[in-house]
C-alpha cells in the first residue's frame, strides 16, 4: 500500500541501483590508478611519434576498406550503365589521366635516392656542430622530392607508398610521417621517368647540394642508384585539402 509524500513507502528503482553505481565507479577509479601507476594517461608532445605509430595499423585497415568500397562502386556503375556512352567517355578520360595522377600501377627506368642519419655520436662532432646536424630533416627529403619532380619524374614512391605532386612530407624529430604512417631513417625516394634529367636535377639542386656538404663533412648518408622500377597505384585522396598561393 502506498504512503503519502512524507512516508517511507517502496524504494524506487534508481535508489536501489545507487550502491551498484558506487561499486562500479570505485572499480573504474582503481583500474585507472593501477594502469597509470601515478603517471598521466594522456601522451605528451614527446610521445607524438609513438601515438602516430599506434594509429598506423588502423589507417591501413581503413585504406583497405576504402579500396573495397571503390571496387563496389565501379562494379555497380558497370552493372547499372554498361552501354552508357557518357560513362564510357569519362572512363576513357580517366584511363588517359591515370598514369599522370598516379592512380595506375607503372613500371620503367628510374632512380632511387637513400638518405640516412650519420652513424656517429654528437660528442665526436667538430666544434660548432650539434646532434641536429647529423640527422635527416624534412627539408632534406623535400629537396630530393622536388629535384626529382623538376627533373622529369613521372611517378614517385617514398618508402613503401606511392606519392603524387600534392603529397605532404612531414617529420617529427627524425621520423617521417606520410599519409598517416611513420617511418624511421634511412629514407628512400624512388622515381620513374627521365633518368638523365632527374640525375642532373639532383646534381644541380641547391638544397641537395647543401645536404651533400654535410654528407662529406659529418657522414650523413646519401646514395643514388639507377634501375628498372615498378610502382603500385596511388590509393590516397586526390583532393587537395589546404593550399596557399606562393608569394
Amino acid at each position: 500500500m502506498a504512503t503519502g509524500r512524507g512516508g517511507r513507502g517502496r524504494i524506487g528503482p534508481w535508489r536501489a541501483l545507487l550502491p551498484v553505481v558506487w561499486v562500479v565507479a570505485g572499480v573504474l577509479f582503481g583500474t585507472s590508478a593501477s594502469v597509470s601507476q601515478g603517471t598521466d594517461l594522456r601522451p605528451g608532445p614527446a610521445d607524438l611519434a609513438d601515438v602516430i605509430r599506434g594509429q598506423t595499423q588502423r589507417v591501413e585497415a581503413q585504406a583497405k576498406a576504402v579500396q573495397q568500397l571503390r571496387d563496389q562502386v565501379d562494379a555497380l556503375t558497370a552493372e547499372a550503365a554498361p552501354g552508357n556512352r557518357s560513362v564510357k567517355k569519362l572512363q576513357n578520360q580517366i584511363d588517359d589521366l591515370a598514369p599522370t595522377v598516379g592512380t595506375e600501377a607503372v613500371t620503367g627506368p628510374g632512380i632511387s635516392v637513400t638518405l640516412d642519419d650519420a652513424h656517429r655520436d654528437a660528442a665526436s662532432l667538430p666544434e660548432g656542430y650539434t646532434a641536429d646536424d647529423i640527422v635527416v630533416h624534412q627539408q632534406d627529403v623535400q629537396g630530393v622530392v622536388n629535384a626529382l619532380w623538376s627533373g622529369g619524374a613521372e611517378a614517385m614512391m617514398l618508402m613503401d607508398q606511392r606519392v603524387i605532386a600534392t603529397s605532404a612530407v612531414r617529420c617529427v624529430g627524425n621520423t617521417l610521417i606520410l599519409q598517416g604512417r611513420v617511418y624511421s631513417p634511412p629514407f628512400t625516394i624512388k622515381a620513374i621517368g627521365d633518368v638523365q634529367g632527374m640525375q642532373q636535377a639532383l646534381d644541380t639542386s641547391q638544397s641537395v647540394s647543401i645536404y651533400r656538404e654535410y654528407v662529406d663533412l659529418l657522414g650523413l648518408g646519401y646514395q643514388v642508384d639507377q634501375s628498372h622500377l615498378t610502382f603500385p597505384a596511388y590509393e590516397g585522396s586526390l583532393e587537395l585539402g589546404h593550399a596557399q598561393a606562393a608569394r
